[in-house]
Protein backbone atom coordinates (compact mmCIF):
# COMPACT_ATOMS: atom_id res chain seq x y z
CA UNK A 1 0.00 0.00 0.00
CA UNK A 2 0.81 3.84 -0.35
CA UNK A 3 -0.24 7.08 0.60
CA UNK A 4 0.03 10.80 0.11
CA UNK A 5 0.64 12.45 3.69
CA UNK A 6 -1.02 15.98 5.18
CA UNK A 7 1.55 17.46 6.89
CA UNK A 8 1.33 20.56 8.93
CA UNK A 9 4.40 20.36 10.48
CA UNK A 10 2.61 19.80 14.05
CA UNK A 11 3.54 17.04 16.63
CA UNK A 12 0.08 15.01 15.67
CA UNK A 13 1.26 14.96 11.40
CA UNK A 14 4.55 14.35 12.50
CA UNK A 15 3.81 11.58 14.55
CA UNK A 16 1.35 9.93 12.28
CA UNK A 17 3.47 10.44 9.04
CA UNK A 18 6.60 8.33 10.90
CA UNK A 19 4.38 5.94 12.13
CA UNK A 20 3.09 5.11 9.06
CA UNK A 21 6.19 5.03 6.82
CA UNK A 22 7.25 1.98 8.95
CA UNK A 23 3.91 0.12 7.43
CA UNK A 24 3.51 1.60 3.83
CA UNK A 25 5.23 3.69 1.10
CA UNK A 26 4.46 7.47 1.89
CA UNK A 27 4.85 8.72 -1.75
CA UNK A 28 4.37 12.81 -1.09
CA UNK A 29 4.03 15.08 1.91
CA UNK A 30 1.45 17.95 1.41
CA UNK A 31 2.00 21.11 3.19
CA UNK A 32 -0.84 23.90 2.70
CA UNK A 33 -0.18 27.84 2.58
CA UNK A 34 -4.12 28.88 3.86
CA UNK A 35 -2.62 32.08 5.22
CA UNK A 36 -2.10 30.91 8.88
CA UNK A 37 -0.31 33.21 11.18
CA UNK A 38 2.72 30.13 11.02
CA UNK A 39 2.69 29.88 7.71
CA UNK A 40 6.67 30.03 7.24
CA UNK A 41 7.45 28.31 10.15
CA UNK A 42 5.01 25.58 9.20
CA UNK A 43 6.59 25.05 5.81
CA UNK A 44 9.95 25.77 6.56
CA UNK A 45 9.34 23.02 9.52
CA UNK A 46 7.37 20.41 7.36
CA UNK A 47 10.28 20.87 4.65
CA UNK A 48 12.62 19.67 7.19
CA UNK A 49 10.34 16.45 8.58
CA UNK A 50 10.14 15.71 4.87
CA UNK A 51 13.67 15.48 4.42
CA UNK A 52 14.61 13.82 7.70
CA UNK A 53 12.36 11.21 6.80
CA UNK A 54 13.23 11.28 3.09
CA UNK A 55 9.96 11.86 1.61
CA UNK A 56 9.12 14.15 -1.27
CA UNK A 57 6.89 17.48 -0.36
CA UNK A 58 5.23 19.40 -2.67
CA UNK A 59 3.32 23.06 -1.01
CA UNK A 60 0.50 24.21 -2.18
CA UNK A 61 -0.84 27.47 -1.83
CA UNK A 62 -4.83 27.71 -1.38
CA UNK A 63 -4.33 31.21 0.21
CA UNK A 64 -8.25 32.17 -0.66
CA UNK A 65 -9.07 30.46 2.31
CA UNK A 66 -8.10 33.70 4.42
CA UNK A 67 -10.50 36.43 2.29
CA UNK A 68 -13.15 33.96 3.38
CA UNK A 69 -12.12 33.49 7.24
CA UNK A 70 -12.48 35.50 10.21
CA UNK A 71 -10.51 32.96 12.54
CA UNK A 72 -7.09 34.32 14.48
CA UNK A 73 -5.51 31.59 12.85
CA UNK A 74 -5.59 34.04 9.70
CA UNK A 75 -7.12 37.38 10.82
CA UNK A 76 -3.85 39.01 12.68
CA UNK A 77 -6.80 41.80 13.81
CA UNK A 78 -8.04 39.42 16.06
CA UNK A 79 -6.31 37.79 19.22
CA UNK A 80 -5.38 34.08 19.44
CA UNK A 81 -7.18 32.89 23.02
CA UNK A 82 -4.53 31.76 25.36
CA UNK A 83 -5.33 28.94 27.66
CA UNK A 84 -3.53 27.84 30.83
CA UNK A 85 -3.03 24.28 31.38
CA UNK A 86 -5.75 24.55 34.37
CA UNK A 87 -8.29 25.78 31.73
CA UNK A 88 -7.80 22.84 29.55
CA UNK A 89 -7.51 20.09 32.37
CA UNK A 90 -9.99 17.00 31.87
CA UNK A 91 -12.04 18.74 34.54
CA UNK A 92 -12.29 22.16 33.45
CA UNK A 93 -15.21 24.20 32.09
CA UNK A 94 -15.68 22.36 28.77
CA UNK A 95 -16.90 25.79 27.32
CA UNK A 96 -13.54 27.56 27.70
CA UNK A 97 -11.84 25.10 25.18
CA UNK A 98 -15.22 25.57 23.07
CA UNK A 99 -14.43 29.13 22.65
CA UNK A 100 -10.93 28.61 22.16
CA UNK A 101 -11.52 25.88 19.09
CA UNK A 102 -14.53 28.66 17.72
CA UNK A 103 -11.59 31.24 17.38
CA UNK A 104 -9.32 28.99 15.61
CA UNK A 105 -11.98 27.40 13.15
CA UNK A 106 -11.18 27.49 9.66
CA UNK A 107 -14.09 27.14 7.52
CA UNK A 108 -14.10 23.17 5.95
CA UNK A 109 -10.30 23.02 6.20
CA UNK A 110 -9.80 19.25 6.87
CA UNK A 111 -12.05 18.46 4.62
CA UNK A 112 -10.96 20.56 1.73
CA UNK A 113 -7.47 19.32 2.82
CA UNK A 114 -8.59 16.03 2.65
CA UNK A 115 -10.16 16.36 -1.13
CA UNK A 116 -7.02 17.70 -2.57
CA UNK A 117 -4.76 14.74 -1.04
CA UNK A 118 -7.32 12.30 -2.48
CA UNK A 119 -6.67 13.84 -5.69
CA UNK A 120 -3.35 13.13 -5.51
CA UNK A 121 -3.95 9.62 -3.75
CA UNK A 122 -6.46 8.91 -6.65
CA UNK A 123 -3.86 10.06 -9.36
CA UNK A 124 -0.84 8.59 -8.12
CA UNK A 125 -2.24 5.18 -7.47
CA UNK A 126 -2.07 5.29 -3.04
CA UNK A 127 -4.94 3.79 -1.37
CA UNK A 128 -5.26 6.99 1.20
CA UNK A 129 -4.72 10.06 3.20
CA UNK A 130 -2.43 10.05 6.39
CA UNK A 131 -3.94 12.49 9.09
CA UNK A 132 -2.93 13.62 12.40
CA UNK A 133 -6.33 13.39 13.63
CA UNK A 134 -6.73 12.49 17.60
CA UNK A 135 -9.16 11.66 20.18
CA UNK A 136 -8.28 15.18 22.57
CA UNK A 137 -8.40 17.14 19.58
CA UNK A 138 -12.05 15.49 18.39
CA UNK A 139 -13.41 16.45 21.79
CA UNK A 140 -13.61 20.09 20.38
CA UNK A 141 -12.76 19.76 16.80
CA UNK A 142 -15.50 17.26 14.72
CA UNK A 143 -13.22 17.29 11.97
CA UNK A 144 -10.96 15.68 14.25
CA UNK A 145 -12.85 12.31 14.53
CA UNK A 146 -13.65 8.97 13.80
CA UNK A 147 -17.38 10.06 12.85
CA UNK A 148 -15.52 12.10 10.61
CA UNK A 149 -13.47 9.99 8.76
CA UNK A 150 -16.49 7.82 8.45
CA UNK A 151 -17.99 9.88 6.70
CA UNK A 152 -15.64 11.51 4.35
CA UNK A 153 -14.48 7.72 3.81
CA UNK A 154 -18.56 7.55 2.21
CA UNK A 155 -17.74 10.54 0.01
CA UNK A 156 -14.30 9.41 -1.24
CA UNK A 157 -15.75 6.22 -2.34
CA UNK A 158 -18.02 7.84 -4.66
CA UNK A 159 -15.16 10.83 -5.67
CA UNK A 160 -12.57 8.72 -6.23
CA UNK A 161 -12.00 5.71 -8.50
CA UNK A 162 -10.16 3.46 -6.58
CA UNK A 163 -11.96 4.52 -3.10
CA UNK A 164 -9.01 6.14 -1.47
CA UNK A 165 -9.64 6.42 2.29
CA UNK A 166 -8.31 8.69 5.16
CA UNK A 167 -6.16 6.31 7.82
CA UNK A 168 -5.41 8.30 10.76
CA UNK A 169 -3.34 5.97 13.21
CA UNK A 170 -3.30 8.09 16.05
CA UNK A 171 -7.12 8.30 15.86
CA UNK A 172 -7.29 5.83 19.31
CA UNK A 173 -5.06 8.50 21.45
CA UNK A 174 -4.23 11.33 23.42
CA UNK A 175 -1.18 14.02 23.23
CA UNK A 176 0.64 12.08 26.27
CA UNK A 177 -0.07 8.89 24.03
CA UNK A 178 0.76 10.79 20.95
CA UNK A 179 4.48 11.81 22.60
CA UNK A 180 5.00 8.33 23.82
CA UNK A 181 4.73 6.92 20.28
CA UNK A 182 6.78 9.79 18.77
CA UNK A 183 10.05 9.60 21.17
CA UNK A 184 9.44 5.40 20.63
CA UNK A 185 10.07 6.19 16.89
CA UNK A 186 12.51 8.42 17.07
CA UNK A 187 10.23 11.26 14.76
CA UNK A 188 11.91 14.40 14.21
CA UNK A 189 10.04 16.31 16.67
CA UNK A 190 12.93 18.73 17.18
CA UNK A 191 11.38 20.38 13.62
CA UNK A 192 7.65 19.93 14.52
CA UNK A 193 5.84 23.29 15.28
CA UNK A 194 2.50 23.39 17.30
CA UNK A 195 1.99 26.93 17.88
CA UNK A 196 -0.47 29.25 16.45
CA UNK A 197 2.21 31.99 16.55
CA UNK A 198 5.07 31.81 13.39
CA UNK A 199 7.78 33.77 16.01
CA UNK A 200 11.53 32.48 16.18
CA UNK A 201 10.34 30.15 19.50
CA UNK A 202 6.56 28.19 20.27
CA UNK A 203 4.59 30.98 22.30
CA UNK A 204 3.99 28.82 25.18
CA UNK A 205 0.39 30.01 25.64
CA UNK A 206 -1.52 29.38 22.72
CA UNK A 207 -3.89 26.28 23.48
CA UNK A 208 -1.91 24.46 21.00
CA UNK A 209 1.54 25.11 22.31
CA UNK A 210 -0.67 24.72 25.87
CA UNK A 211 -1.58 21.03 25.22
CA UNK A 212 1.93 20.42 23.90
CA UNK A 213 3.40 21.30 27.08
CA UNK A 214 1.11 19.10 28.94
CA UNK A 215 1.09 16.23 26.98
CA UNK A 216 4.97 16.45 27.39
CA UNK A 217 5.50 16.75 30.78
CA UNK A 218 2.78 13.82 31.42
CA UNK A 219 5.10 11.54 29.16
CA UNK A 220 8.03 12.81 31.06
CA UNK A 221 9.90 13.44 28.28
CA UNK A 222 11.50 17.06 27.25
CA UNK A 223 10.21 18.94 24.22
CA UNK A 224 13.02 18.18 20.99
CA UNK A 225 12.14 21.52 19.54
CA UNK A 226 12.80 23.42 22.92
CA UNK A 227 15.78 21.94 23.32
CA UNK A 228 16.72 22.35 19.78
CA UNK A 229 16.25 26.66 20.31
CA UNK A 230 17.73 26.21 23.46
CA UNK A 231 15.05 26.76 25.11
Amino acid sequence: MSAIALLSSGLDSVTAVTMVQQQMEVKMALIFNYGQRSVDREIQNAIKVSEQLGIEYRVLDITWMKEITNTSLVNTDTEVPALSMEEIADDADPSITIESAKAVWVPNRNGILINIAAAFAESMDCECVIVGFNKEEAVTFPDNSAEFITAIDDSLSYSTQNGVKVYAPLIGMDKKEIVAKAMELKAPLEYSWSCYHGADVPCGECESCTRRRRAFEAAGFKDPILERLGE
